[in-house]
């Protein structure tokens, strides 16, 4: 998959682009805050090895931080992921259809998703609200868990912006599909599939010839 961010000549996708430059940096700070926790979870692992085997002082209530932080790794890149066309999607039957019927195709398919993301959101965010008034929280070390609760709604509001933006992007290919692609992740093609392939491979052997020259 690529993401189609050119510069478009119209308005309608002026707009789009600019609301994908408006969202993009969130969806990066989401994804970096996730990649963070992933970090620090590494090394609360390695405090839990060494402070067990060794000082016989395990790290306190280690399989509840685990739990908590779960959602902050599964849940805060999920936006960044879609905005690269990173999940999993059936494109066998999109990559065979062409003009307006694909965009629409398109625009069904987010719909659908938006839907299903702001049913997850309103009942996530219930959730939350559930597990902060009752002050939820872990079993062995009772850590309050409204925490991790209330980033799953987050993540998934801002996914939904993502569809939105996807959304509008799509409208516009649907009305215009002679425009320049804005804001939506394209299906990439065999014919550059097998370039990308190739470049990935020469820049690898380029990389052994210089390091090589350099012995």
């Amino acid at each position: 998959m690529r993401d189609g961010n050119g510069t478009p000549g119209d308005g309608f996708g002026r707009f789009v682009a600019r609301l994908d430059r408006l969202l993009a940096p969130v969806e990066r700070a989401f994804n970096l805050i996730a990649a963070l926790f992933i970090f620090g979870l590494m090394l609360i692992g390695v405090a839990q090895v060494l402070g067990r085997k060794i000082l016989n002082m395990p790290v306190f209530g280690y399989i509840d931080l685990i739990e908590i932080s779960m959602a902050a790794f599964a849940f805060l890149g999920i936006a960044w992921c879609e905005r690269l066309g990173g999940h999993v999607r059936m494109d066998l039957f999109l990559a065979r259809i062409h003009g307006r019927f694909r965009w629409f195709a398109e625009i069904f398919g987010t719909l659908v998703a938006m839907f299903l993301i702001a049913v997850l959101v309103y009942y996530g965010f219930t959730h939350f609200l559930r597990a902060y008034e009752f002050g939820d929280s872990t079993i062995d070390a009772e850590y309050p868990i409204w925490p991790s609760k209330l980033v799953v709604p987050v993540s998934f509001g801002l996914l939904w912006l993502r569809l939105l933006v996807h959304f509008l992007g799509y409208l516009r290919l649907f009305l215009r599909p002679e425009a320049q692609p804005v804001a939506v992740p394209m299906i990439a093609g065999m014919e550059e599939i097998v370039r990308q392939e190739i470049k990935e491979v020469v820049g690898e052997e380029e990389a052994r010839v210089e390091r090589t020259d350099h012995a």
